[in-house]
């Protein structure tokens, strides 16, 4: 199946999924607390993507709604806010999220080469289950990562539904830090398919940001989520404690999950990786150790 086809099928997917969340919305039964609302209309277009992921047997439908959905929660959160939350803030962590969406998805996109590709983690973890994949599947692939970002996004939740001005100045920060994020992942991502195109058989990245950083997107990713935590501790300070469980579970995920898998296939299939490993820091991008002179 060709890209267009198949980008217009995943497309058809998402328009499905996110017609049932909103019709959940605005005809089913409230629970008073809109952050509780958009959680099951979250979870219930998961299980629309989930079913066109069993349909197709191909698990990538689920890709990008990593970054689709984020800035509808913003925007269904924003729309319920009470009066009294301070706009200024709202704009500046609508500005980041927005941005970052575009990025990431756009960035999916140009990647994707169709559904006769699956991302190489899901048939592998759907192996592992036996004959548990449906559930595999259905859980690691689909709702646990719904949950995640969920998580990660409460801090936005708390920023644009708090009345109050809260600690201005921390917004400015989280402004900063998230628009730095968005660039960082920008710039990889650019860098990393600049190498693909050309690249040597075996040949392991080396240049840029992957000189500092084996995972810079990686990097990058953590520091959106950062920023995303800071934006809520700037609305209400005194939760910083349970603001960052977002960002600390996604650092959390990378680190034990993401980073060692994308790791162990690299080595498997790039024997020159190994000098990668030796001299470039594996996840905090920092000077490359020098090669010592034989």
């Amino acid at each position: 199946m060709n890209k267009t086809r198949s980008l217009a099928i995943v497309t058809v997917a998402y328009v499905v999924a996110l017609g049932v969340a909103a019709a959940w919305l605005t005809l089913g039964p409230s629970t008073g607390r809109p952050w509780l609302d958009a959680l099951i209309a979250d979870g219930l277009a998961t299980l629309v993507v989930f079913g066109f992921s069993r349909g197709f047997h191909n698990s990538s439908f689920y890709d990008a709604y990593w970054s689709v959905v984020p800035p509808l929660l913003l925007c269904y959160w924003w729309s319920q806010a009470p009066p009294g939350v301070d706009r200024l803030r709202c704009w500046l962590v609508a500005i980041v999220v927005v941005l970052w969406a575009i990025r990431l998805t756009a960035n999916w996109v140009y990647a994707f080469p169709g559904l006769h590709h699956e991302d190489w983690r899901y048939p592998k973890l759907k192996a592992q289950a036996g004959r548990f994949e449906p559930v595999a599947d259905l859980f690691a692939i689909h709702l646990i990562p719904t949950c995640q970002v969920f998580l990660g996004m409460v801090p936005v939740y708390v920023a644009v539904t708090r009345p109050g001005a809260g600690l201005a100045w921390l917004s400015w920060v989280a402004f900063v830090i998230g628009l730095a994020a968005v660039a960082l992942e920008l710039v990889a991502d650019v860098q990393m398919h600049r190498f693909v195109a050309d690249r040597a058989p075996g040949a392991a990245m080396d240049r840029g940001l992957w000189s500092w950083s084996r995972h810079p997107n990686y990097f990058g990713e953590f520091s959106f989520w950062f920023a995303m935590a800071l934006f809520g501790i700037a609305a209400a300070p005194a939760d910083w404690w349970w603001l960052i469980i977002g960002a600390v579970a996604m650092l959390a995920m990378f680190l034990g999950a993401s980073i060692p898998m994308m790791e162990e296939r690299s080595l498997e299939r790039r024997p020159a990786y190994q000098d990668v490993v030796d001299r470039v820091s594996r996840f905090v991008p920092r000077p490359p150790k020098r090669t010592a002179l034989p």
